[in-house]
């Protein structure tokens, strides 16, 4: 999620629109993984309702261990948001990432239910594709794509070897009070009449339990002003085990692969090492610090 002006948002859940809030597109073009000397190919394919979507598919350097499918946040389009999983093409992995309708060169106009279609057709396109080179599949998804991104693995669990979640929220009106509570008066108002706020619909507090046993990888910073560490925190506990809670000491939102990748690059490289052979992925919660 981008760190949008409370005042606006609590204008916007205010007057009725509060899902609107959540999605903020752009179909400006910020750069291609050609830029960073890695080869890509555009993709298009279908949401089930028929919306045209749009993807790039950056297959791995050597012989691939597994598909990531990358779930972004709220803003701008994959373009922008690439830049988080550019490296994982070079340690063996397939990256597939997508634009969500509305955003970037995709169709349609974005929306929760239909948002929620757009991520299992990505599931489903990457895996239908036979020259991926491996049935092995990983979500990530990272703030609004977090929660995209568990209800996806847990309505579609074929194929799925493991789960990564970075930054995300428990529930849309939950973080919806988050921030309509950043304004003085308004805050105590929309505490108070929760009808006001965003629908319930495609909670991932519903679904997380569901992920299980599946391994699930949680990771948030402990200085992110955008969705407070306690929605992972909350998360964890209702989860299922295997289930891992890493934490960046004065991280901020989405860090874990900028300004932490140091230290959490080999973290996610042995989880999904442990994930795809078989073995025992521990239960814990770990901290990081920066350097």
């Amino acid at each position: 999620m981008r760190p949008s002006l409370p005042l606006l948002l609590v204008a916007a859940l205010l007057g009725g629109c509060g899902d609107g809030l959540f999605y903020q597109p752009s179909h400006t073009e910020y750069g291609t993984p050609q830029q960073v000397g890695q080869k890509y190919e555009e993709v298009y394919f279908t949401s089930r309702d028929g919306t045209r979507l749009h993807g790039w598919f950056i297959p791995a350097q050597g012989r691939p261990k597994a598909t990531i499918v990358h779930f972004h946040g709220n803003a701008q389009n994959i373009s922008a948001h690439y830049a988080f999983v550019a490296w994982l093409p070079r340690q063996g992995y397939n990256v597939f990432t997508f634009d969500y309708r509305g955003y970037g060169k995709s169709e349609g106009k974005p929306g929760r239910s239909g948002i929620h279609e757009d991520a299992q057709a990505a599931l489903d396109y990457i895996a239908a594709r036979q020259d991926t080179g491996t049935p092995n599949l990983v979500v990530f998804g990272q703030s609004l794509g977090g929660a995209i991104g568990i209800v996806a693995a847990a309505e579609r669990t074929q194929g799925i070897r493991a789960v990564i979640i970075d930054s995300t929220f428990t529930a849309y009106r939950d973080i919806a009070r988050d921030k309509a509570h950043e304004v003085p008066l308004v805050g105590s108002v929309a505490g108070s009449a929760p009808s006001l706020l965003a629908s319930n619909a495609y909670n991932p507090i519903d679904y997380i339990a569901r992920i299980a046993p599946i391994p699930l990888l949680l990771m948030h910073g402990t200085d992110d002003a955008v969705i407070p560490i306690a929605h992972s925190q909350r998360l964890f506990e209702q989860a299922g085990a295997p289930k891992q809670l890493w934490v960046q000491n004065g991280g901020r939102h989405i860090e874990a692969f900028s300004g932490f990748l140091p230290q959490m690059g080999p973290i996610v490289l042995r989880f999904l090492d442990q994930s795809l052979s078989g073995a025992a992925v521990p239960t814990g919660q770990g901290a990081v610090e920066r350097n």
